[in-house]
């Protein structure tokens, strides 16, 4: 192989093994397994070592590097690093937002909720793309370079994911040891006789101490990137688009973070967050309430010590000893069925308690916790108490394992609808589309511009009409009127007159869309273009058996399984006869159901891999119209598979299956031809 065809190896190898380490460790959506990754970078670290001058800092193959260091060196911030005030009750937490108020009168304040990560805060500093220098916090103005730990953490980028990134760019977050990662690491060191860590922060803390990079590889650390510091080349005027920005650019954000425009709303977010603490990947010590806007943040300054925009709450650790008297199950506000202890009441934290959250089925058959077990609570911050441990030597003979399924009857608590349990979740959902516990969810999806593209129809408003009771399910958008969207806050007659007009044009809107609006489990736009196509209406699909169902290109046993019981639910049976009397369109135009003549007639693609002139949309939609058929996975059925760059499995399997594949200069004489 020669130096030229070597350095295009190495490049297409980098760029690959980059791509794969984004989809493991930042979106945990992996395409190929550990034999086909190790593969990679034994070609990549193979071609290395033949061509020495070929190695760059910015190589897979150099996270771990080099010789253990003597001792970190210091780094200046550009931008102090402060620390956030505490609150733990709400009156506290009302006192932040009174303040801010007092300090901008009259103007109206968006917050963001975001966990707390129990971690080890640090900064990550681009230059023209490539990592430069990462470092702690230290005492907020000065902090030690630890840039070779932190290389070693593969969700942390060596080289930013756009082509042309900012001059300088500092990302900052938080460095954590994964659940899972710390009950490994401590099994490992008490069978080596090793000292025990305490908990994943001092397992995170200490791995980043350590002097060696090789030793700091073998830790199960990951990142979380939640903040910006120092940037040259790029502007934002919220915190909302600087996460939106990190997660552009290829850092792992927070997966759990919302809007609030109110203490109200910024408590129900906290509940909702702890409800969800035993399914994060990482240890919260509370929430972190930022101002959103970047304008008043800098208007709000800093005291000497941390920001006047921002203030941790943090979840209250004194703890209690009760009795666990009943399980009862209660329905979220995303369907998710949660279960709640009901406890013998007992002081804790200034209240008294009666109640804890049980987080999910898995949780209690993980703490084997039992109708009749004295338990130890503790108080999350004010907010909801959760069941932490059992007293086992305290347990009755006659307690018995709690039988989640038995305990609902297979009924949602809410609404009485059927309820289940996807094999990859831990909860489980209830699957009525009007069940007013996920009512919220299931209208902002609807209105969403991948689907019915209702434009105001948003997570606010959505709130408002919910609570409000306007709308009991989807099909209640329809009979909104001005005078009502007008009357609620925040929303004038212009704003509403624009809204009812959104939802009036939405009735128009192709069947494919309808039938992703509804939210039928496992049914993407794909597949709901097929079905369309395919059936031709709703009232056609409804009727369909799962043998009629899977004749339809690319549904199989799974989706067609659930279209069908989606189609037989009563209620979901009674919001689309309300979608129809309103005048919604259910039948697919011709467009729609005839594929069109052309070149392309009859074969079906699929796409695979970033185009650099045409959006994966676009494509789609130029197959469509040139008459061929776009599906989601190869199979024997596939003719043609279209690469772009960074292609994966989708194209590995292409070639075992003898599929032609196409670029994108082929593809394009094909449409035009």
């Amino acid at each position: 192989m020669t130096r030229a065809q070597a350095q295009h190896r190495v490049a297409e190898l980098r760029d690959q093994i980059r791509r794969h380490d984004h989809l493991y460790y930042v979106l945990a959506q992996p395409e190929i397994g550990d034999r086909d990754y190790d593969k990679l970078y034994a070609d990549l670290k193979k071609l290395e070592t033949e061509f020495p001058d070929l190695v760059t800092a910015d190589s897979p193959t150099q996270r771990v590097g080099g010789q253990p260091l003597k001792e970190f060196r210091s780094v200046q911030h550009a931008v102090p690093m402060m620390s956030l005030d505490n609150t733990y009750s709400p009156d506290e937490l009302r006192e932040f937002c009174d303040r801010v108020a007092r300090l901008l009168p009259g103007e109206q304040v968006e917050y963001c909720v975001e966990p707390k990560i129990d971690g080890l805060a640090v900064m990550l500093r681009y230059e023209r793309g490539e990592l430069a220098v990462g470092a702690t916090r230290g005492d907020g103005s000065t902090g030690d370079d630890i840039t070779a730990n932190l290389r070693t953490i593969r969700a942390i980028p060596l080289r930013l994911h756009v082509p042309k990134p900012p001059p300088v760019f500092e990302a900052r977050g938080e460095v954590y040891m994964t659940r899972d990662g710390f009950d490994k690491l401590n099994r490992e060191r008490e069978k080596a006789g090793d000292q025990l860590f305490a908990n994943p922060r001092n397992a995170a803390a200490g791995s980043l101490k350590l002097l060696d990079p090789k030793l700091v590889a073998q830790r199960p650390l990951a990142a979380v990137l939640y903040g910006i510091g120092a940037v040259e080349g790029a502007n934002f005027k919220t915190h909302r688009d600087a996460i939106e920005k990190l997660k552009e650019l290829g850092f792992p954000t927070p997966p759990l973070w919302w809007l609030a425009h109110s203490l109200d709303e910024i408590l129900r977010h906290i509940e909702e967050l702890q409800s969800h603490e035993a399914t994060l990947p990482f240890e919260i010590d509370g929430a972190v309430i930022k101002v959103n806007s970047l304008d008043q943040q800098r208007r709000l300054g800093a005291t000497a010590k941390a920001p006047r925009w921002a203030i941790a709450y943090k979840y209250s650790h004194e703890q209690a000893e009760t009795l666990l008297e009943d399980i009862i199950v209660q329905v979220g506000r995303t369907g998710n069925l949660t279960p709640v202890a009901v406890l013998k009441p007992v002081p804790l934290a200034g209240s008294t308690i009666s109640r804890a959250t049980l987080h999910n089925e898995d949780e209690i058959k993980r703490k084997d916790i039992r109708i009749g077990d004295t338990v130890i609570i503790e108080k999350a911050g004010e907010v909801i108490p959760a069941v932490v441990s059992v007293v086992t030597a305290k347990r009755p003979k006659n307690a018995k394992p709690f039988d989640f399924a038995a305990h609902v009857h297979g009924k949602c608590p809410e609404c009485g609808s059927s309820i289940h349990r996807d094999p990859e979740q831990v909860a489980w959902r209830c699957e009525n589309i009007s069940c007013p516990a996920q009512l919220k969810r299931a209208l902002e999806h609807f209105g969403h511009r991948g689907t019915m593209d209702i434009e105001g129809l948003g997570e606010v408003l959505v709130n408002q009409l919910v609570d409000a009771k306007l709308v009991r399910d989807i099909a209640d958008v329809y009979s909104l009127t001005v005078e009502q969207l007008a009357a609620l806050e925040r929303m004038g007659e212009k704003s509403a007159q624009n809204v009812v007009a959104a939802i009036a044009a939405s009735k128009q809107r192709e069947l494919w869309r309808v039938l992703m609006g509804l939210g039928i489990l496992h049914v993407g736009a794909q597949a709901a273009k097929t079905l369309a196509r395919h059936f031709g209406s709703i009232e056609a699909l409804e009727h369909a058996t799962p043998d009629q169902l899977m004749e339809a290109e690319d549904i199989g046993e799974v989706m067609a399984a659930s279209i069908r019981d989606f189609f037989l639910n009563k209620r979901n049976h009674e919001v689309i006869e309300k979608l129809r009397r309103a005048g919604v369109n259910l039948k697919a135009a011709a467009t729609e159901r005839k594929t069109a003549a052309g070149a392309l007639s009859g074969k079906t693609f699929v796409l695979t891999g970033t185009l650099a002139r045409h959006s994966r949309e676009d494509a789609a939609r130029l197959i469509e119209e040139h008459g061929g058929k776009v599906s989601g996975s190869v199979s024997k059925k596939t003719d043609f598979v279209v690469v772009g760059a960074d292609a994966g499995s989708k194209l590995d399997k292409a070639r075992q299956l003898g599929i032609k594949t196409l670029d994108e200069e082929v593809f394009e004489k094909l449409l035009k031809q």
